[in-house]
């Protein structure tokens, strides 16, 4: 793969942290990782990073300890200079209706963990043309 990319990941459970970590590093993906561990981070996060270097992906965890991962995409998906960053769904919850909500508030990806190294790349190199 020949492309780094700046990659946000909100995502509060630490080995799921450790393991998309490593995932990334070893498909040699990262420019840049900024991990945060709630909802409020990440908005922080993202309002910073959005005006000096966009970010290139959000890898977003659905269950949050704070904002829900779908009021985060909400919020994401309706700030002009954020809403064209992918994101793709890296959560637990395999149910209907939070799948079809992430897609109808424009996800790009939906993946239930715990989630492999080959569908997450599958889902990257689809997103990125790489």
């Amino acid at each position: 793969m020949d492309r780094k990319l700046k990659i946000v990941l909100v995502e509060d459970n630490a080995e799921d942290i450790a393991y998309t970590r490593r995932v990334l590093k070893h498909n040699d993906l990262i420019r840049d990782l900024i991990v945060a561990t709630d909802g409020k981070g990440a908005l922080a996060a993202l309002q910073k990073i959005k005006r000096d270097d966009p970010a290139d992906l959000i890898l977003l965890d659905l269950l949050l300890p704070d904002i829900s991962g779908i009021d985060l995409l909400t919020l994401i998906k309706r700030d002009g200079r954020l809403k064209d960053i992918p994101v793709v769904i890296l959560t637990g919850s395999n149910e209907d209706q939070d799948i079809q909500k992430s897609y109808d508030l424009g996800a790009s990806s939906y993946l239930v963990k715990p989630v492999s190294n080959e569908a997450l790349m599958l889902v990257i190199e689809r997103l990125f043309d790489i």
